[in-house]
């Protein structure tokens, strides 16, 4: 700038110079003229003389103009610059999408996220990497990182083509040929269903179970001396298993409901007779235990009168057969009548075509993997054959009967082992058979995406009331500390976080001891979920919190024990074993190992567990203590009603006030129990 203004101030002393001098040179020349000429280049001359004057001045005002002008254009540059605006980083959002892949979008951590949403109404201490947010979260941290959205047409709009498979439609009749019926035994534990069952087909599976009470489902085919043939299911008896009866009967074309004519009409055969009901299945009546003295079996069909059951002797249409399972005594009419019934009811099957059929039990063997016991209701089952059950899906590697023995063809109505399955299906599962491998991958896939998204609805419906209880807790919060001063509300919060923090550390150490966590293994699907079904009906977590850790099928593993441990939890094995190795890794571990045969006792033993863990409570016993008894100065040993006297006690602390009243007892400790009635 010094350089640029120089220049130009030489190039005004320049221009100046050269004017003076031209001025000068028209003085000299005016001064040759002469006198004649003196008025009129004196004129010129002063007009000439004063121009320098205000040519000067118009020169400074320019020069000084000019170097503001300069020094502006100079002092531009030296302003600070303002930050060039970026567009705003753009990324693709959907419904639903989770912490995690919300982060991943954003190429930040789940930490950002999770920052992002402090100090709203979100709980974040409640969210994981996995949880789904909603929209106005997703669009309140995209806010936060200064980012733009768009929603994703992909995730949104993506529908996925239904690859699921369902049975076919019912045959033509011309295809149809007659089947065997499939019977159920129902009724009450101890009534005698499993004895009369072993009594038909002529085994010993009552003496095989434990206790005498059948622990889960067991299909048999049974041939009769005239031939027919009848597949007989034999339902537990027991409360525990009411969700499997149920399952039983919705494959049954016939329930024989058994009831002791001893005992008569009990909770669990109400119970059956609703699950015939409920399947639209036709009852035959077996009034059991006839052979015993006390027996009346009138008095149980006066009984079944109040729930809708009217045997033929009133004018019904229930046949009633008076049986002794033990004895045997009319057991082939029990047989003939459920084989009359079979023939009214015309019972036929198409057996050409995919399998048709439902899993009736499944277990894990240690030799040959997952095991289903099925009965093929449509088609005919081979080797080879691909099916596809709830999950998962199997390759027919192996068929047996109820003996054990290797089949190759398995009809409907025909009770079926299936070895060959990929994972373990459940119990009651649909048996649906297809073309192929790859098909039957499809079709599990579908299966799993579609429970993937009901579980993604579901989510996102607790999300939406998990939201409103937040927003309705915040606005309650507002509304408590709106009017208060900001010193008043920050001590009112000083407060509540400090009772907070008082009750977390109280409930840290004491309430271990009041929760019991418990691993629970089964020998088949069907035990495990009765078992299941019994604690769902726990209703004491006010005195001690049952804690489900986990539940399966097969032995007792290492992984169960190490799992138990870290909660400091208890195993409890139903019908399974557990190996020396790992009841001395347990021994070893402090874990508690407990395995049973009777499902009654697993739940009685889980009442002690849960007992054990309450506080014991304080009876107080009236006791005597006195030492003496006096009347007036005599010493008396009784006193009658209405007469004064002077009592001696073992304790001088004690002191009297008129009108007291003197009671002598103590206190004693007694172990509390549980108020959790499972209902047997």
């Amino acid at each position: 700038m010094n350089q640029k203004l120089l220049k130009l101030e030489n190039l005004l002393q320049l221009h100046i110079v050269c004017r003076r001098l031209h001025v000068l040179g028209q003085r000299s020349a005016s001064a040759r003229w002469g006198p004649g000429c003196g008025s009129a280049p004196l004129a010129g001359t002063a007009q000439r003389s004063a121009w320098p004057q205000r040519g000067h001045l118009l020169l400074r005002t320019a020069l000084c103009q000019y170097r503001l002008l300069v020094t502006k254009k100079e002092k531009k540059p030296w302003k600070p610059q303002l930050p060039s605006t970026k567009p705003k980083k753009e990324i693709e959002v959907w419904i639903g999408m989770t912490v995690e892949e919300l982060a991943k979008a954003m190429e930040k951590d789940t930490d950002y996220v999770y920052e992002a949403l402090l100090n709203t109404a979100i709980d974040v201490d409640s969210l994981e990497a996995n949880s789904r947010l909603e929209e106005v979260w997703i669009k309140e941290v995209i806010k936060k990182a200064d980012m733009k959205f768009k929603w994703s047409k992909l995730k949104q709009d993506k529908v996925r083509e239904n690859k699921d498979v369902v049975r076919r439609p019912p045959a033509d009749a011309a295809v149809l040929t007659p089947r065997s019926p499939v019977v159920t035994i129902m009724g009450h534990v101890d009534h005698g269903k499993t004895t009369l069952l072993d009594k038909l087909r002529k085994t010993q599976v009552a003496a095989m179970e434990a206790g005498g009470i059948t622990q889960h489902i067991g299909a048999f085919l049974v041939s009769m001396p005239s031939g027919e043939k009848i597949t007989f299911l034999d339902t537990p008896g027991h409360a525990a298993f009411s969700a499997m009866r149920a399952r039983g009967a919705q494959v049954t074309d016939i329930v024989v409901l058994v009831v002791a004519a001893d005992d008569g009409v009990m909770k669990q055969t109400v119970e059956s007779i609703q699950h015939a009901k409920d399947a639209q299945v036709p009852i035959v009546l077996a009034i059991n235990k006839c052979d015993k003295a006390d027996a009346d079996p009138e008095k149980v069909k006066k009984e079944l009168l109040a729930y809708d059951v009217v045997c033929e002797d009133y004018g019904g249409d229930v046949q009633a057969v008076h049986v002794s399972a033990l004895t045997g005594d009319n057991l082939m009419a029990l047989a003939e009548a459920t084989i009359a019934l079979a023939e009214i009811l015309e019972l036929k099957a198409d057996r050409t075509g995919p399998v048709e059929g439902t899993v009736i039990e499944s277990f894990t063997d240690k030799g040959r993997g997952p095991v289903t016991t099925a009965i093929i209701q449509r088609g005919t089952l081979r080797k080879g054959s691909i099916l596809v059950a709830g999950k998962t899906w199997a390759k027919v590697r192996l068929m047996f009967d109820e003996n054990g023995k290797t089949i190759s063809e398995a009809h409907p109505s025909m009770p079926v082992g299936i070895i060959g399955w990929k994972d373990l299906p459940s119990a009651g599962d649909e048996i649906l058979e297809v073309e192929s491998e790859p098909r039957a991958r499809e079709v599990v896939d579908w299966r799993k995406y579609a429970q993937e998204q009901e579980k993604n609805k579901d989510d996102l419906k607790i999300i939406e009331e998990k939201r409103k209880e937040h927003q309705e807790a915040y606005q309650k919060a507002r509304d408590k500390y709106g009017t208060l001063h900001w010193k008043e509300r920050s001590y009112m919060k000083y407060l509540e976080r400090k009772e907070q923090t008082y009750f977390k550390q109280k409930e840290k150490t004491g309430g271990d001891s009041n929760i019991l966590p418990v691993v629970i293994k089964g020998d088949v699907d069907g035990s495990v979920e009765a078992i299941l079904n019994i604690m769902a009906t726990y209703d004491a977590s006010h005195e001690c919190e049952l804690e489900l850790l986990h539940f399966g099928v097969g032995d007792i593993s290492e992984n169960d024990v190490n799992m138990a441990e870290t909660f400091n939890g208890i195993i409890y094995g139903f019908n399974v074993t557990a190996s020396n190795v790992i009841e001395k890794s347990a021994a070893k571990k402090g874990v508690k190992v407990k395995v049973h045969k009777i499902i009654y006792r697993l739940i009685e033993d889980l009442q002690e567990e849960l007992s054990s863990r309450l506080p014991c409570a304080v009876e107080e016993h009236t006791v005597g203590s006195l030492t003496s008894l006096k009347h007036h100065k005599d010493d008396v040993s009784t006193i009658k009603t209405g007469m004064d006297c002077g009592l001696s006690l073992d304790d001088e602390k004690v002191e009297f006030k008129v009108g007291d009243e003197i009671v002598c007892y103590e206190e004693k400790e007694v172990l509390a129990k549980t108020s959790w009635n499972p209902g047997f």
